[in-house]
């Protein structure tokens, strides 16, 4: 068959990008260029190109894989996207990445994208653990690897952080306006914590580097949405049948997609909202909405398929006993939130609960399931403490906790950056015949408010023994 490229000849009526790839220039650098980005962020960009024009084409970087570049180059930076809906499929390709550099391969090329002027914006998705953060300190972690080597040999980076840093030192040598730097993760105000980051390296280098940085940068807070699973050969075979060519980096979404962005860049942006973006002022309440209702529900979604043997989300979903636990979930945080302007809640939780439940998305528990220490503050931890300063009720989050707890007793093997740790604990959870109590000890694992609150460790451990006696019928 065909491999996917400009020349290929496609079958159906295809949606085919609307951009000439050629006559783009780079606006915007991405670090990050794997399935979110390309089924989120490129998109809007394309459709921004598309009604309102302007040069903002997408300069792709991979921090550490080779393959994904050698992919989009082999097709032509082009790429498709399946809608996976109830009224079926449709897909599109996708052509507003305009060249890839894998940073691991030729790190020069990135830093000289990052030094010219033409990039405006330079956006990430990188993960939640990829920025070194320290989650006691919210400051850097000089422990995590990026960061340390980064630290030590600032002029040739390894990391996000790293990268960005040395970038906006290059165009302030050069006399030129930094970019704005677009943090696209789950982080809570993802943009003042990447801000931070940002200058607490800039610092150990200049610190008048980071006076400019500061006074002359901008950091807008964002909050993104869709469900992009993990692609699969069932997807490229899909698309395959679909476009009537190969295409390796297929993708498959659900029809849902938002983007809430804080309307504060220094040198332009594209006309993100023509494309359906939403530009904000104050993009927390948003923010908290989505992480306390969409992504918690997520964690106890995925730490249920995965001791009870569900490999998707949909899995979860059409048990009902389950559903209605994610239900009393999201009931709960949804106590938690401020007002959002423009949304109304209990309508938000029965989208959710339909987009969880479609049978055309295969969203694998075990993908949610990863880097619990880096998710479950911010999706779980927060709120928890929220509810307990309210005197609430905390027993649907002493369960996700007790959830995620069960699930690491139960593992030969962690897919999280603290893994090590995790495990060790959980060989001493047998030890000491108190399953939370070895947890409790691992250093800036739980917030200091719920580790001194008998009653949040009452909630767990009985969480944790029901789950047990559940599990072992």
């Amino acid at each position: 068959m065909q491999r996917l490229s400009k020349h290929a000849l496609l079958s159906g009526a295809i949606k085919t990008s609307a951009l000439d790839q050629a006559r783009i220039k780079p606006g915007i650098l991405h670090i990050g260029i794997g399935a979110f980005h390309r089924a989120h962020q490129a998109i809007y960009t394309e459709d921004a190109m598309a009604k309102s024009g302007g040069d903002w084409g997408i300069v792709g970087v991979s921090l550490r894989s080779r393959e994904i570049v050698d992919d989009l180059e082999t097709q032509d930076m082009l790429y498709s996207v399946t809608t996976r809906g109830a009224e079926g499929d449709s897909i599109r390709i996708v052509g507003s990445i305009i060249s890839a550099h894998a940073a691991s391969v030729d790190p020069q090329a990135v830093l000289d994208h990052l030094a010219d002027p033409r990039i405006r914006i330079v956006s990430l998705t990188v993960t939640e653990k990829a920025y070194g953060l320290d989650a006691a300190s919210g400051g850097l972690d000089p422990n995590h690897p990026a960061i340390a080597h980064d630290l030590q040999s600032p002029e040739s980076p390894v990391g996000a952080i790293g990268y960005v840093v040395e970038g906006l030192a290059r165009r302030r040598s050069a006399g030129e306006k930094p970019f704005t730097v677009l943090c696209c993760d789950n982080l809570p105000s993802n943009g003042d914590v990447v801000k931070r980051l940002v200058l607490d390296m800039a610092r150990t280098r200049d610190a008048a580097l980071a006076e400019w940085i500061e006074q002359e940068g901008a950091f807008p807070n964002t909050m993104v949405d869709r469900i992009v699973p993990a692609a699969t050969q069932e997807t490229r075979d899909r698309a395959a049948a679909l476009l009537g060519a190969e295409d390796r980096l297929a993708l498959e979404s659900e029809e849902f997609t938002q983007w809430v962005i804080e309307d504060h860049f220094v040198s332009g942006r594209p006309d993100w909202e023509s494309a359906g973006a939403l530009f904000v002022k104050d993009v927390a309440p948003y923010e908290k909405m989505k992480l306390r209702l969409l992504n918690g529900a997520h964690s106890l979604i995925a730490y249920l398929g995965q001791l009870h043997g569900l490999d998707y989300v949909r899995d979860v979903m059409a048990v009902p006993a389950h559903a209605a636990r994610v239900r009393r979930h999201m009931e709960a945080a949804a106590k938690t939130l401020d007002p959002v302007p423009g949304i109304e809640i209990s309508g938000y939780i029965e989208q959710l609960l339909t987009r969880f439940a479609s049978p055309a998305i295969a969203h694998r528990t075990a993908q949610i399931a990863m880097d619990g220490t880096q998710k479950m503050p911010q999706r779980i931890f927060a709120p928890t403490v929220d509810m307990l300063s309210a005197g609430g009720e905390i027993t649907s989050f002493a369960f996700v906790t007790a959830l995620w707890l069960t699930f690491i007793l139960r593992q030969d093997s962690l897919n999280d950056p603290r893994a090590a740790e995790l495990l060790a604990a959980a060989q001493g959870a047998g030890n000491k015949g108190d399953p939370l109590l070895p947890f409790l000890d691992l250093p800036g694992l739980f917030p200091a408010v719920l580790k001194d609150n008998p009653l949040w460790q009452s909630a767990v451990r009985d969480e944790m023994t029901a789950i047990a006696t559940e599990l072992n019928r």
